[in-house]
């Protein structure tokens, strides 16, 4: 993805992890995530948010056409 688009992390070429530490996750975070997975042609992205006080309760299981 040369086009100025940089994913976070990508785990065995399948999952790619969106990392944020903000007070909220908004929708434009959701649709980051879901243009990554298009771009790359990946089925299954998580957004993870550390600014959470349970982990639990910060991440989010994005899919691209499942």
């Amino acid at each position: 993805m040369d086009i100025g688009f940089r994913l976070d992390i990508i785990v065995n070429d399948l999952v790619i992890i969106e990392v944020k530490s903000v007070e909220k996750l908004i929708d434009v975070h959701h649709k980051q995530l879901l243009t990554y997975l298009k771009l790359s042609n990946k089925k299954l992205g998580l957004l993870i948010n550390f600014n959470e006080s349970s982990l639990k309760d910060s991440i989010v299981r994005i899919v691209n056409n499942l």
